[in-house]
Order: structure tokens, then sequence, then C-alpha cells
């Protein structure tokens, strides 16, 4: 019976773990499959690696099919069990032929991914290849060979198998190694002995791998069932589809030395190439586009010219002297992180929707970059900072040591012609959209695992009927239970059972809602590029959690409705009162909207529509846009748990006395009063939590 703890999506080794280094050891594996070789490894980074640490390796390969979709979490984990990540990948050529390969140096490896893309991207006849398909004949790896330790892993039958081993070498010289794996199948001291025959003929060696599924042997029932559903067979009818055994978990240094006591070249073969492999992830090193930057200008002083530009047009009357200061201070902090080119290129993007289009694309920033002056009068965002005492650190601070991240909404009618713009400028090999990972969840687990296993539809359904909502994270014996079946039927303990394992495993990569990732050099030389099911649209292989891990930098190009609705207003407005309005020269604080607010009439108006909100509406009773602030802001878990609602309402109305914590000697509740002197002493915003701080 497979271990039934739930299991959960992102799952991760802890920080503060302690591990301890392992000495050298003397056999390295590098036929590794994680779950990102979709629907064939039954394991994730965390755990392969937690066993790997405690097997005493310390080094390990990962090499999935067609793919380096999980080369950044598995890095990631190795790092911190201090094992050494050996990034690969397991091509499997059109011809049928399968080929481990990895990259020793960055060269080698912008290859690699590149050779990814362009069978993710166009079949071998040059058409718009289908998504989530990989055509890769082996003259498209002839040329990408240069630097790549390949290593081919040999068919089932081996018997007549040498003519096409000599034409693979003879095509792909590169080739220097046949795997070799002792996996208790009867023959495999002959087949081994068979394989290291023709490598000697060949001029090649063997190298043991166990060819690992998952880490441990206890994953092989949710291998099974994951083989089914690739084949979409039944697990009765699977036959030979499946393995004969547990035997392909990821075993010790020790145990694989002893299985290859017979063939020591076999286990030294790992060692040299593991050695040989001095490629890091950490080399992929960001670059942002240049065509942002006039020639002759740097990124630093052309921000500048651009951003005081914008404050002359913000501030007609005159930059007031508070805001020279903030724009002064958050230009040191963007010299001192080297990225103004960022904010150069969203301020690109934003004035190709305003000025290059015809009619102009509204759009707009929002989230924390409307804490930033600068973003201010670039025209970036449309909310005054200074104005609105609001904090540049919640946006950028150098002890986060984290990224900016602007989100920028546009019309979504209209977004499109944004991204098609940016592929347009950048091309297709430098511009992508981020990918975000499909994950298993109890209701599709159940359905998915329970028709592998023969369980007729109707129990499927009423099992999966037992999960409340659709990001649940367990399927409750309980609650099967309630649902009136049997959980002494052994077929449908072994359903949940491997359900509960599937649970969070990654199902298929699928495109980013707006996430784009622009740079100088080739994309495709850092990360493999795919074409998306929409027509005209491509997406790289990591989601963003893996853009931040390496700290590449990204643009969100989101789409909003509320922006259409907007535009078409302004549309109405001109075509039957001849006013042209923009969200600039919109009329703002009209007392007849915040009376309409009052009476909890908000239905159709953006933030404000939802019951919570409308029940809020009459009893705060705004009368100007920071009362909209703190409404939209006030109804939210953290306000409504923290006790801050009625102290708030009861303070605004006057029914109880505005007072400011003191704190200790010889500080003055004034401190206190300057930051939270708007909300009558109550805290509702991060910013002022961070002030405080």
């Amino acid at each position: 019976m497979p271990d039934i703890t739930p299991h959960h999506p992102k799952r991760s080794l802890p920080d503060d773990s302690e591990f301890t280094p392992n000495p050298r050891s003397a056999y390295v594996e590098l036929g590794l499959t994680s779950c990102f070789s979709f629907l064939r490894g039954a394991s994730e980074a965390c755990d392969l690696v937690q066993t790997a640490w405690e097997g005493g390796y310390d080094a390990l390969g990962v090499a999935d099919h067609n793919t380096l979709a999980g080369v950044v979490r598995f890095y990631v984990e190795a790092e911190k069990a201090h094992i050494r990540p050996l990034i690969g990948c397991r091509i499997v050529l059109t011809e049928g032929d399968m080929i481990l390969a990895y990259p020793t140096d960055r060269a080698s490896y912008g290859r690699l991914s590149t050779l990814l893309s362009k069978g993710k991207r166009q079949t071998p006849d040059g058409e718009w290849q289908d998504k989530g398909a990989c055509d890769i004949p082996l003259a498209d790896l002839r040329t990408a060979a240069e630097g790549l330790r390949l290593i081919v892993v040999p068919p089932a039958d081996v018997t007549h198998w040498e003519p096409r081993l000599k034409h693979l070498k003879r095509n792909v010289p590169q080739i220097t190694h046949i795997a070799a794996s002792y996996l208790y199948r009867g023959a495999d001291r002959a087949r081994i002995n068979h394989l290291d025959a023709l490598a000697d003929r060949n001029g090649l060696s063997i190298l043991a791998t166990n060819d690992v599924l998952y880490h441990a042997p206890d994953r092989r029932p949710l291998q099974d069932v994951m083989t089914c559903i690739r084949e979409k067979r039944r697990l009765s009818d699977a036959g030979y589809l499946l393995e004969p055994n547990a035997e392909r978990h990821l075993k010790t240094p020790a145990e694989m030395c002893r299985l290859f006591a017979e063939w020591p070249h076999a286990i030294r073969a790992t060692r040299e190439v593991a050695d040989s492999i001095r490629f890091d992830l950490r080399e992929l090193s960001y670059e942002y586009p240049k065509e942002v930057v006039p020639e002759g200008q740097s990124p630093q002083a052309y921000l500048e010219e651009l951003t005081w530009k914008g404050a002359a047009d913000r501030y007609p009357d005159g930059i007031p002297d508070e805001t020279v200061k903030i724009i002064q201070k958050e230009l040191r902090m963007i010299e001192k992180l080297d990225i103004a080119r960022y904010f150069l290129t969203i301020h690109d993007i934003i004035r190709f929707a305003r000025d290059q289009s015809s009619p102009p694309i509204l759009c707009q920033g929002r989230g924390s970059a409307a804490n930033s002056a600068v973003c201010y009068v670039l025209g970036i965002t449309a909310v005054d900072p200074a104005q609105h005492q609001l904090l540049f650190e919640r946006f950028i601070s150098e002890e986060r040591k984290e990224p900016p991240d602007i989100d920028v909404d546009f019309e979504h009618e209209r977004r499109e012609e944004v991204i098609q713009h940016i592929y347009a400028k950048y091309g297709r090999d430098r511009a992508g959209l981020c990918g975000t990972v499909i994950h298993y969840r109890p209701r599709s687990a159940i359905r998915e695992v329970g028709k592998v296993m023969g369980l007729s539809e109707d129990v499927t359904s009423a099992i999966a009927k037992t999960v409340w909502g659709s990001w649940g994270t367990d399927v409750e014996e309980k609650r099967v239970k309630e649902a009136g079946l049997d959980l002494t039927d052994p077929l449908l303990r072994r359903t949940l059972a491997v359900a509960r394992q599937m649970i969070g495993m990654p199902r298929h990569l699928s495109q980013h809602v707006g996430g784009f990732i622009l740079t100088e050099r080739p994309l495709t030389e850092t990360v493999p590029i795919g074409n998306g099911a929409m027509a005209d649209r491509s997406f790289i292989e990591w989601d963003k959690d893996d853009i931040d891990a390496l700290g590449i930098l990204k643009v969100d190009i989101l789409a909003l409705g509320m922006l259409t609705c907007i535009r078409k207003c302004f549309d109405l407005i001109s075509a039957h009162y001849g006013k042209n309005l923009t969200l600039a020269t919109t009329p703002r604080e009209d007392p007849r909207v915040y009376d309409m607010l009052c009476r909890g009439d908000s239905i159709g108006v953006f933030q404000v529509e939802s019951r919570a909100q409308i029940n809020m509406l009459p009893r705060l009773r705004p009368r100007e846009f920071y009362d909209l602030v703190v409404q939209v802001a006030i109804v939210r878990p953290g306000p409504i748990q923290g006790d801050m609602v009625h102290p708030y309402l009861r303070r605004r109305s006057g029914e109880e006395p505005v007072i400011y914590p003191s704190p200790a000697p010889p500080h003055h509740p004034e401190e206190l009063r300057q930051i939270l002197g708007r909300t009558f002493g109550v805290p509702i915003f991060q910013e002022q939590a961070m002030k405080i701080a």
C-alpha cells in the first residue's frame, strides 16, 4: 500500500534545515527523471534531493524528457542540501533514439535550450508546432552537440542495435557513453556484458544509471497509474507498458557500486562525466533589451532625463520641494540596484499603448508601483505617492533583495495588440510569456486515478464531490464515507491512496496571463520557448517562482475589463455630448458620485460591487477619493480579523476618541500621529505598518 500522506503543490525542503555536505561519492546518478517529465516521473525535486542527501550523494543530475521545465526547482532544492545539481535533458529524437545530454558550460547550455526551443516551436518541415509537442531530428542534435556530454540510452532489445549505434556515433561524435542499468529483470548481467562489448567495439564506454523514475519504491503504484493515464489505458489492460518491479528508484551510491562490481569502469564513468560539467544555473545572468536606450546615452541618464521631463508635465506650476527629494531618493536607489533599463522597458510599452496606437489604448500601472514617484511622473501610474504618503520601500527595497514588479493593466479587448507589438519589436527568440505549471487538484486526481483503476463514473463523481471547492489539498476519508462509499473495499482504498500522491503533481504547462520576459541576448539561450494553444502566442517553460529564483525580471502585461468599459464610456460621451475625456481629464470628486455610493448603489462600480463592499459603503460613507482607498482596503481578512474595522468606523463618526499609542520614552505620540493621522490612529495599510516598524 503506498504512502497516503496528502500531497501539496510546490513542496520544498525547509530553508533552515540541518543539511551538511556529503563527502565525494564514487557514483553519480545521471539518468534521473522528475515529475516534470509529465506522467513519467513520479517524484518531486524535494523528495529526490532529500533521498539523495540521505543516500550520500554529493552531486546529482536531472534529465527530463525534452524539457528543462523542472531544472530551477531541482537546482534550488539541491542547493539547500549542499548537493551539486547537474542540469541536463533526456532528448527523445523523432527517430526514436533517447540520449542524455548534459551541457558542460554556459555556451553549450544555450545551444541545448535553443535546440529544445526549435523542436517545440516548429516541426521538421518548418510548420508551426502544436502546443506540447517537441520534434528533434538527429540532424538538429548534431548542430547543437558541441560542449554537450551525450550518453545514449539503448532500447529494450539490443540484439540488432549495433548498426543504429554506429549511425548515431557517426553523425554525433560527441556521444561518449552507453547507459547501462541493473534492474533485476533476469537478463541484466548478459545485457550489460553485451552493451559493454558494443561500447568497446565502437570506441565508447558504458555508464551506470538506475534510470530513475521515483525517489522510493513505494512510488511505483503512482508511476504505474501515470503510465496508464499517458497511454489512455486501464491498469488491468496495461500489461507490458508497466514496469515489472519497483527497482527504478534512487538507489544509494553504495548499492550502485555493489550492483556494478563486475563493471567498475561504468561507475567511474559517472564520476568522470559529473566532474566535467562546469555549468551552473546561476550563470544565466539577466540582460535588459538595449532598444529602450538611445545610442550614446546611459540607461540611468536617459531615465533621469525622462523622469524630470515627466515631473515638469505632472506639476506645471512647479515641482514641490518634497517631491523633488522623493524623486532624487528613488533615482539613487534605481542607480544603485542597476535597474534603470527595467523602468525604461515599462515606459516604452506604455508609450506604445498611449501614443503610437490609434486610438490610444487605456492602460494603468497598479500594485506597489503606485508607491513610486518615478513611476508616477513617467506616466506608468496615476497616483501621486507624495500626496497619499505612500512608501517607496514597499515597491523597491535594497534589504529585501527582490526585483521590482510592475503590473500594467490594459483594455482587455486590446491587450493582444500590446502583446503582438512586444513580439514584433523584440522578436520571438527574445520575448516570451512566463509559463504556469498546472497541478493536479483533488478532483482531477480522483477522476484520472479512478478511471485508470476501473472505478465507475458514478463512484468517481461521488468522491470528487466530497472535495470542497477546486483548490483543496486532500481527499478526506470521512467525507468519502459520508458519501455512502465502502472504505473497506480494497480497490477504493488503493484509488484514494494513489490519488492523494497525485495531488500537487505537475499536470502540464500553460501560459501565464501576461508575465513577459524580455532579454538582450536570445531568450532561447536561457530557457526553451514553446508555442501556446492560442495562435501567435509563445511562452517559456519556467513559471514566476522559477524566474524570481534566478533573479530574472518580468513585465506583467495584464488585461482589465473595466478599462474597456471606461473606453466605451468615453466613446459614448464623445458621440452624444462632444466631450473628449481621458483618464487624466475626467472630473474628480463629483459629490453626486459619493451620494450614489453612500446609498450602496455600486453594482458595476469597479472594486466596490461585492456584497461585503456594498454592505460597508453606507457605514463608512465615503466623501472623497481617500475614503474609497480605505473602503477597498478595510474589507479584507487582515483588518477584519485584526479588529480594525469597528474602531475605525466609530472614530470616523466621532463615537470614539482618536488615540495614538505612545512608544517608550523619549518618543512622543506625534510620531505615530504623522503615520496614522488619516486613518484615525488605526493601522490599515501595509505602508503604515512598515513606517511604524
